[in-house]
């Protein structure tokens, strides 16, 4: 990274986040043919908590007891929060529809950005994101053919959770390493999804198969833990408003996924609004954001 400034490339780490993130939805949908979202919810969080555990323990990292109130609001939009919502979502709703939490994830992160780590976006950056959402949200229309309904409302509180988490996050990894932080999280949480895990697996699981089993190995190793290994230190290197609009592309990142594992085509439309969302995260990363500290926050 010596090569990058510290804004391209804590963008570079969240455009790798966001890939691993991209493959959620669909795995998602393939788990949710043999598990019921509850037990999906808290077995992926098992699975996470359990290689975070590991890595916590092998490299001997100390509890940060004075970030606990953090932590556990990391825990309850990223390991709650989010999964349960998505998967109630996607039973009723077709893939393509993600592209609507999708859409508004990075708008809403800059939202708590400003509220939570006092970020100061300009109007330039502002215009970008709205505009950025759109084209989104506007793809996401016109390929699903989708109306609003309930499987709206919890994409819409799936996209709250998950920006909520995700400036907790980028705030604390400035303190801790990003893996840290999603670990201890996991960790933390990790009594609360075991008990949960072993309460609805007797009517959770129904006939399973290799796929299943993989989509949920990803979900847990992958969604849960090893894309925030990047994501978190992306947000904390570069702001968290201005790295959180490379998540812009991960409706189009999901759909590459789809494409390779289910074999949908991918149309010229699709490249065309690719590309419009790329000039639009490439304009919003040259306009000014500016912080405002909080007492003593230099002190880290």
């Amino acid at each position: 990274m010596r090569f990058l400034s510290t804004t391209a490339a804590g963008m570079l780490l969240g455009l790798v986040g966001v890939t691993i993130f991209g493959a959620t939805l669909p795995m998602t949908r393939v788990a949710l043919e043999a598990f019921s979202p509850l037990f999906l919810t808290m077995c992926r969080a098992v699975i996470a908590a359990a290689a975070a555990g590991a890595a916590l323990i092998l490299l001997r990292r100390p509890f940060p007891r004075e970030h606990l109130p953090a932590l556990a609001g990391i825990g309850l939009g990223a390991v709650f929060g989010f999964p349960i919502f998505s998967s109630i979502a996607l039973q009723t709703i077709p893939a393509s529809h993600g592209g609507v939490v999708l859409g508004i994830l990075p708008l809403l992160t800059s939202i708590f950005a400003a509220l939570v780590d006092g970020e100061r976006p300009g109007p330039l950056f502002w215009l970008c994101g709205i505009a950025g959402s759109a084209l989104v949200v506007a793809f996401s229309l016109r390929e699903g053919g989708f109306h609003l309904g309930g499987g709206d409302v919890w994409l819409f509180l799936a996209a709250i959770s998950a920006s909520f988490s995700y400036v907790l996050s980028g705030k604390l990894a400035r303190a801790l390493p990003g893996w840290e932080v999603i670990g201890w999280a996991l960790v933390l949480c990790a009594p609360f999804t075991l008990v949960g895990t072993l309460l609805v697996a007797g009517s959770g699981i129904h006939s399973p198969g290799p796929a299943q089993y993989g989509a949920l190995l990803y979900l847990g190793l992958m969604s849960m833990f090893g894309g925030f290994i990047f994501w978190n230190a992306g947000l904390a290197l570069g702001g968290i408003a201005r790295v959180a609009q490379v998540q812009l592309f991960q409706t189009f990142v999901t759909l590459a996924i789809a494409a390779l594992l289910l074999g949908e085509a991918i149309g010229a439309s699709t490249v065309g609004f690719a590309l419009a969302v790329a000039f639009v995260v490439w304009l919003g990363r040259k306009a000014k954001i500016s912080r405002i500290e909080a007492p003593g926050a230099g002190r880290a």
